[in-house]
């Protein structure tokens, strides 16, 4: 019987990449950079690869968000403190929220019949600000994220972590759920909990191997009612 659901945040619950593009398009603008497609490609190429290696251990959140801006704006040829980027990017990325198609509605459900807990590796600020901005706090029993944990998903630290603050738990009644392979899959079989992976595009595996699969967090309580019997 499944009791403890570990939910992502960005790309399972709420569309990042929508918040991102916006955030992303306002900050280069400030700093003198248009938001040309070809630009904002280049970013996400950069981005994702620190971000694997923060997922890897190999860099730090710091070297992560500011080391992302460095690259890309030496690459434009311009001189700008990243740093101050990061800052920026920050505050535009904390306004608003928007849900992806049936989340909100999914997990007020979920929250009904299952204890929830938030796992990201997101900035801390920024997570709270779009938590808070989304109406979240309330479906959740703990919010758990990296930065104030001090070890990031994959990683079994992180992990241990949630479960050394949540009363009576129980992992053998835990499932994680995560648009992520190499952060949300990945970090639940390094736990040892069943994973379900939110995989709206239809993208192929790789060596890791989700547990269950669905297009949308909207799905979710269905396929638990299947786990669960």
């Amino acid at each position: 019987m499944i009791e403890f659901l570990f939910l992502d945040l960005d790309d399972t619950i709420l569309d990042f990449h929508r918040a991102e593009r916006i955030a992303l398009a306002s900050t280069l603008r400030s700093f003198g950079v248009e938001p040309e497609p070809d630009v904002m490609d280049r970013y996400h190429i950069i981005n994702q690869w620190h971000w694997e290696q923060l997922e890897k251990g190999l860099l730090t959140r710091e070297q992560v968000q500011a080391g992302r801006f460095a690259v890309l704006f030496r690459e434009l040829g311009k001189a700008v403190e990243p740093e101050e980027c990061t800052a920026r990017y920050q505050e535009n990325l904390s306004r608003g929220h928007f849900f992806l198609p049936g989340a909100e509605e999914a997990v007020k459900r979920l929250s009904q019949k299952y204890r929830l807990y938030l796992a990201s590796n997101g900035t801390a600020s920024v997570q709270h600000s779009r938590l808070r901005s989304a109406g979240l706090y309330r479906y959740f029993e703990g919010i758990f994220i990296s930065e104030e944990l001090g070890a990031n998903k994959p990683s079994r630290a992180f992990f241990d972590a949630c479960f050394a603050k949540i009363p009576d738990f129980a992992p053998e009644k835990a499932v994680m759920v995560g648009d992520s392979l190499t952060s949300d899959i990945l970090g639940g079989k390094n736990a040892g909990l069943p994973t379900v992976w939110v995989n709206p595009g239809h993208k192929p595996h790789t060596d890791i191997v989700p547990d269950y699969e669905i297009e949308s967090i909207a799905q979710l309580e269905q396929l638990l009612e299947t786990i669960g019997k």
